[in-house]
């Protein structure tokens, strides 16, 4: 839902960096990996340590990247199978980062094992709500449905965490990793029945 509502206004705010880009002779492959790069150092260096607001902002700033690529590749029709399969594998490795590095400040000195339980649910199973979708294309069929997508999974956690960072209670945190979790679940759970309806229809 936030996709389809948020792509055209941020596709309109971007489009002007990624024409600039496109004309240094900047490739989108680059750009895709930059953003990685920055979340990961965000998310790494910063939540570790429970400095979550600097940790969000940078991480907020490169997450942007994500969409300035995809725009950089349509404005030159320069969207490939290669492309795809970066974007896919790298936003894997910034989610990642991201819910580690609240799993490392809450298993340290944050001292809070169940947020960093929360913390580890959120990250395997955002895991596998991406690897039940690409696993349902590569047998041919589709799994696109579910409650927690990519983006609101981010959103709701850089804003809670952010806001965390600002002084707002742990609690507000612990609330959205808490949904995050039973979203995650749901959404595998509603892919899983997907591709067994559409496995029952094949076969029929």
């Amino acid at each position: 839902m936030l996709n389809k509502y948020a792509r055209a206004f941020f596709t309109k705010l971007f489009t002007p960096i990624a024409r600039l880009l496109t004309g240094m002779g900047i490739s989108p492959d680059v750009v895709t990996t930059i953003g990685t790069l920055g979340v990961c150092v965000g998310a790494l260096a910063f939540y570790p340590r429970g400095e979550f607001l600097v940790g969000t902002l940078v991480i907020t700033a490169f997450v942007f990247f994500d969409t300035l690529d995809g725009i950089m590749a349509r404005m030159n029709s320069r969207s490939t199978r290669w492309g795809a399969f970066l974007d896919s594998t790298l936003d894997r490795i910034a989610d990642a980062a991201i819910f580690s590095g609240l799993v490392l400040w809450y298993a340290g000195n944050g001292d809070n094992w169940l947020m960093a339980g929360l913390a580890l649910a959120c990250l395997i199973l955002g895991m596998v709500v991406s690897y039940a979708r690409a696993r349902a294309e590569g047998l041919g069929m589709t799994a696109n449905v579910g409650i927690a997508e990519r983006a609101e999974r981010l959103v709701l956690v850089l804003v809670a965490t952010g806001f965390v960072g600002l002084g707002a209670p742990e609690l507000l945190l612990k609330v959205v990793l808490a949904l995050l979790a039973v979203a995650s679940l749901v959404t595998v759970v509603q892919r899983m029945l997907e591709v067994r309806r559409q496995a029952l229809v094949d076969r029929a």
